[in-house]
């Protein structure tokens, strides 16, 4: 088992995050002598949506010191009403976990007004690789621990994770009526992953709708595949632009959707598979570390942008990331710009896949692994 970042909580939580990012391996490492109750299972789904008191009689049935798990919760969002009385009459303490909020939201269940934190489980981060995978690997396969600890399998395990994806999450869940629709949709989606979205282009490409496509890209958020990175507007005397980019969660999943895992990362798709990786690393660490704060893009009409803007009231961080083995002058235009543009910024760094790094009037050029443990230090951004 990898040696995750998450600390453990010591009052109730829902855990939520995708599929295959370890949630029940992290809970059963961490909470061993947990009263488990797996959604997944059929001979425990049933019996409970049948007679969701069961829940109360197992509970009850054990030490009240003991944690109770419900794996995969937004199965049987009733459940929660449960939970809520056993912690506020009994002193319970649960872990839920979930991999779509959207049954959750959808159907206004009962979230426990505060009773429980809301923690997240990301595929694995830099420093939970343990060596395990070289850079190159994590943009080519991704970060989710199986498909780091099976080196050997990784291409089928990811080609039938988007399959299982399909199948269960979407189809099974029953979050929309039409699969193939929303097969085209997500091949389409996953060309356009680091991309400014441009529905409209979408919504053609795919064949489907455009208040269709919203509606694919909230179930993409909602699942936890994907998320919208909104762009920064900062009151500074250019015409910035204001739609969002839309980023997948992992690497190789997302080249899976793509049907590229077979095939080395060409340069173009390295520089989105670089931007898709620290997005990961950054939002991550942002969860983990509890800093607080919003990650944006900025990009101005005239073609300046910068890749990530983290801020927390008046602090701004720049982060400028290229895909490429030698940092050029040209590549200093974004945050050379927003330096311009007279923004109070607390620090700004270049990432690249060089070895090199450099000091610049605006900030630091670091080599990719360099910036994420100075990230997992604090010293970028906290």
């Amino acid at each position: 088992m990898f040696s995750r970042v998450l600390p453990v909580p010591q009052r109730s939580f829902f855990l939520f995050g995708a599929r295959g990012t370890g949630k029940s391996t992290w809970l059963r490492a961490h909470l061993k002598n947990a009263l488990f109750i797996d959604l997944l299972r059929t001979d425990t789904y049933f019996p409970v949506l049948r007679d969701p008191g069961q829940l109360r009689e197992r509970v009850l049935a054990v030490p009240k010191s003991t944690w109770i798990v419900i794996d995969e919760v937004q199965r049987i969002p009733s459940l929660l009403n449960e939970v809520h009385e056993l912690i506020e009459n009994h002193g319970r303490k649960f872990a839920l976990t979930g991999s779509s909020a959207r049954k959750l939201k959808r159907g206004q269940a009962n979230l426990l007004a505060g009773r429980a934190f809301v923690k997240n489980l990301y595929p694995l981060t830099r420093i939970e690789h343990l060596g395990a995978a070289s850079i190159h690997e994590r943009l080519a396969y991704g970060s989710l621990p199986a498909a780091v600890a099976r080196r050997g399998e990784r291409v089928p395990f990811l080609e039938s994770y988007v399959d299982m994806y399909l199948r269960e999450e979407i189809k099974e869940e029953a979050l929309t009526r039409r699969i193939d629709s929303f097969a085209r949709f997500l091949d389409v989606a996953a060309l356009a992953n680091a991309n400014v979205t441009n529905l409209a282009n979408i919504s053609r490409d795919a064949g489907v709708p455009r208040a269709t496509v919203t509606t694919y890209f909230e179930i993409l958020k909602d699942t936890l595949i994907g998320s919208f990175l909104p762009a920064w507007t900062p009151r500074v005397r250019v015409k910035e632009v204001l739609h969002p980019k839309f980023y997948f969660f992992d690497c190789g999943v997302v080249r899976a959707i793509q049907g590229r895992l077979r095939d080395t990362p060409t340069s173009e798709e390295r520089g989105h598979l670089l931007e898709t990786y620290v997005h990961h690393e950054l939002r991550a660490h942002i969860s983990y570390a509890n800093t607080g704060g919003d990650l944006r893009y900025w990009r101005t009409a005239d073609g300046n942008e910068v890749d990530f803007i983290w801020t927390r009231g008046k602090r701004n961080v720049g982060i400028e990331v290229k895909a490429q083995k030698n940092w050029n002058t040209r590549d200093d235009a974004g945050l050379r710009a927003l330096f311009d543009s007279k923004v109070e910024m607390k620090g700004a760094y270049g990432v690249y896949l060089g070895e090199t790094r450099l000091k610049k009037a605006w900030g630091e050029v670091l080599p990719v692994d360099d910036f994420l443990k100075r990230l997992e230090q604090g010293s970028i951004i906290g």
